[in-house]
């Protein structure tokens, strides 16, 4: 199983690299932009005991085109933990963001949510979402900051309400430390990277870097507010939607695009690419 998993880790890498130097239109990367630098068009903002959609003290925002996570019209954080959630659910894929954490928290905000935040992979829908319900079944591909001391290595893992196997071992605990990675003190851009494959493999890039992968990601474990008979337990995650956090700490976005990697694999199509992983039939078009 770790062959496997480098074997993709170098078959990614060498799709980077002819996708840049080839011009054949076939091998052209079709990025998707999924903030557009001007509103929160195609997000849908979530709050704990809020309903789905209101956008809580303004938390989420666009400002100097960047999309804000602010907590400026609070005067404590009382728990109202927040997902914003792009309208559509991926399967494979490889999705890009830069960020940067503020400099200080707000106050109420516990320890571990001093810069935290994540990017929330295969998550379940804003509607499925329970009202009093804190965090959404997904796969968290962590963001954090330094304390200005210490190791705090962003592109850690935690799993609200799944479970997921690193090497032969199934992990049940909700955040885990798998590495060493880089730890960023202060408030500098951070270019991170996720590449899903469905259920197969998942791998958490920091600055161009692998630094961990993970198979076979499936519901299981509690989580507060969910409603199990529709959220049920040993389902595989094969596919999902995308958010990112709202935990009390003033994170900024720079961009974040997608790069789908499900789609026509004919190559009499005309919208064929050959960077497809898994094949989807009904996209072809002639």
């Amino acid at each position: 199983m770790r062959l496997l998993i480098f074997t993709l880790v170098l078959a990614g890498i060498t799709i980077y690299v002819t996708t840049r130097t080839s011009s054949d239109s076939t091998k052209q990367e079709e990025w998707i932009p999924l903030f557009n630098g001007n509103d929160l068009a195609d997000w849908t903002p979530k709050f704990t005991g809020f309903p789905k959609g209101e956008n809580y003290r303004s938390t989420f925002r666009v400002s100097d085109s960047l999309l804000q996570v602010s907590y400026s019209e609070y005067d404590t954080f009382r728990n109202e933990f927040g997902h914003l959630f792009y309208k559509t659910p991926y399967s494979h894929y490889r999705l890009r963001a830069i960020y940067r954490m503020g400099l200080e928290g707000t106050p109420g905000g516990a320890d571990w949510a001093f810069a935290n935040n994540g990017l929330m992979l295969h998550c379940q829908s804003v509607e499925s979402m329970g009202l009093e319900q804190e965090f959404p079944v997904s796969i968290e591909f962590q963001l954090l900051g330094g304390k200005g001391s210490g190791e705090r290595p962003t592109g850690n893992l935690c799993t609200p309400g799944c479970h997921v196997v690193v090497g032969d071992t199934l992990y049940t605990t909700h955040c885990t430390d798998f590495y060493k990675g880089p730890t960023f003190h202060g408030d500098q851009w951070v270019e991170v990277e996720a590449l899903v494959l469905g259920d197969s493999v998942i791998h958490h890039i920091v600055e161009g870097d692998t630094v961990l992968s993970y198979i076979k990601p499936v519901i299981g474990g509690e989580l507060k507010g969910l409603d199990t008979t529709q959220i049920i337990a040993g389902t595989p995650m094969t596919e999902g939607y995308i958010a990112i956090q709202a935990e009390s700490h003033l994170t900024e976005f720079k961009s974040i695009e997608l790069l789908d990697l499900c789609g026509c694999m004919d190559k009499k199509a005309k919208n064929y690419k050959d960077y497809y992983v898994k094949d989807a039939p009904e996209r072809c078009i002639y």
